[in-house]
């Protein structure tokens, strides 16, 4: 097995250590202290992901929103790991910690109160059905986009590797429980703090690098010297994503995590603008292959990065109030940054596609019947779930008859979707019919089978075939369109 073979392999199960943990919180939630602060110690919420204040820990011990951690004397060093290990569990957009788990914080002093310190015990919030089922959704979906990057890289060579980093990191899986796990070692999650921040950075880079080679994995003259620069690119964003865990080592570093992910943004616009420019000299096949993933990075990208900002910064608390999205609603936006994930899929292993409005037309239908009922319930879900009383473990029977009844509804809103938006199709398919029934000889059927088809649907070329024993020999009619010459005849195969 060649050496990048074995890195596929060690960084594929990298990326699924991180997400499959999540799993368990559907049927064990992750404990929390009670409270929300950001990367320069400002604490933003004072009860966190509880209902209520006095449900909160951080509450009951009188810490309130607008105190401020005294990043000075919380600050992480080597020779305090205990230390170290409070400030990573409170600071870096971590939100969760194992239930029982006991943090020491040191709370800065306010005119009316005197600098202390304050130990507080995670217990776990309460968990509705909505988010439970958007996590199963987001873990499955995770696995799944990881494992299908993998198996492109594994089966179509270099082209996929920069798009394999980008998913590795980027995709719809959420990290809370083993990020949890994590903080029982303070260095591990040192480690894998560092590890992290170059992930990101080599992700961004591997889009931008993806969207220079992809269909064909090759890099027109004109775009050489942004690939050559796109180390570069990775060299400065590992150095700001690694300078916003500056708030563990007594440094407040807010400004710069929000920073250095919106300058994921601006990263992000290089791959649409680099498309929009690539397409218009692509073949007709790899027109509509390079479309699909460009409607992906339209989709995927912003909706992953909205979420990032909304569960790693406080840049949605504003003087107008908080629209920091609800945790079903992030979880729904990470969902969203698979279609990413499955159009490039689709659009690299298969070397024809069909108008990529089509699947857009299913993903949008998808969208809503997942999107509609979480809008719709997740303000009254708690109270459905304290009049039902069932037990924890039960959540996952109910969360499985959900996916199915979704599916079916799914299911049935494309078919009368695909009904509705190809009515033309229809008609002309009995026009077709009706016309070679019509026919006098075989080469006006040949005809009608190549041209019709080529007009209504704006193919690049179109030729009928006839099968003759063990080969397809094409028609008496010319062919139409301006593919490349056709073999006067094919053998058949298996599908």
């Amino acid at each position: 097995m060649t050496p990048m073979r074995l890195l596929l392999i060690g960084l594929t199960l990298w990326g699924l250590v991180m997400i499959v943990p999540d799993l368990l919180r559907v049927a064990q939630p992750l404990g929390s202290l009670g409270f929300f602060a950001n990367n320069d110690g400002l604490i933003y919420d004072g009860t966190g992901p509880f209902p209520d204040e006095a449900s909160s820990p951080a509450w009951r011990a009188g810490i309130r929103a607008g105190d401020h951690l005294d990043l000075e004397r919380m600050r992480c060093t080597l020779g305090e790991l205990a230390k170290c290990g409070n400030s990573l569990a409170v600071l870096g957009g971590l939100e969760y910690v194992l239930p029982g788990r006991a943090v020491t914080i040191d709370v800065a002093a306010t005119p009316v109160r005197p600098a202390r310190q304050v130990t507080l015990v995670a217990e776990q919030p309460p968990s509705n059905f909505l988010v439970r089922a958007v996590n199963v959704l987001c873990q499955i979906a995770g696995i799944l986009v990881v494992l299908a990057a993998a198996w492109l890289v594994w089966t179509t060579g270099a082209m996929s590797w920069g798009f394999f980093l980008y998913v590795n990191w980027f995709n719809p899986g959420q990290v809370y429980a083993f990020y949890a796990i994590l903080e029982q070692w303070p260095l591990l999650l040192l480690a894998q703090d560092v590890a992290a921040a170059m992930a990101q950075a080599a992700g961004y880079a591997g889009l931008l690098l993806f969207v220079l080679r992809v269909p064909n994995n090759k890099t027109e003259a004109r775009w050489r010297s942004v690939e050559r620069a796109l180390p570069i690119v990775a060299l400065v964003l590992a150095l700001a994503l690694l300078a916003s865990y500056g708030s563990a080592f007594g440094y407040p570093t807010e400004t710069v995590t929000r920073t250095a992910i919106l300058a994921g943004f601006v990263v992000d616009f290089g791959p649409l603008a680099i498309l929009a420019v690539r397409r218009r000299t692509q073949t007709p096949e790899d027109y509509q292959r390079v479309r699909w993933v460009i409607w992906g990075c339209l989709i995927g990208l912003p909706s992953f990065l909205i979420a990032e900002l909304a569960s790693t910064t406080t840049i949605f608390e504003t003087r107008w109030g908080d629209f920091t999205p609800a945790e079903d609603i992030i979880g729904l936006l990470y969902l969203v940054n698979g279609i990413l994930c499955l159009f490039v899929f689709e659009a690299l292993r298969r070397p024809r596609v069909v108008s990529v409005s089509i699947p857009l037309r299913r993903v949008t239908i998808l969208g809503l019947t997942l999107s509609l009922p979480v809008l719709l319930l997740h303000h009254e879900v708690e109270r459905i779930q304290e009049s039902l009383h069932v037990p924890g473990w039960a959540w996952l029977v109910i969360g499985a008859g959900a996916i199915f009844l979704i599916t079916r509804l799914h299911e049935g809103a494309v078919h009368l979707a695909d009904r509705f938006f190809n009515r033309a199709l229809d008609a002309a398919e009995l026009e077709l019919g009706a016309a070679i029934l019509k026919a006098q000889e075989a080469a006006e059927i040949d005809r009608l089978l190549a041209k019709e088809p080529f007009q209504r649907l704006n193919l690049t070329s179109a030729a009928s075939f006839r099968r003759e024993g063990s080969v397809f020999v094409r028609g008496e009619a010319p062919r139409v369109g301006t593919a490349p010459r056709l073999a006067r005849s094919t053998p058949t195969r298996r599908c």
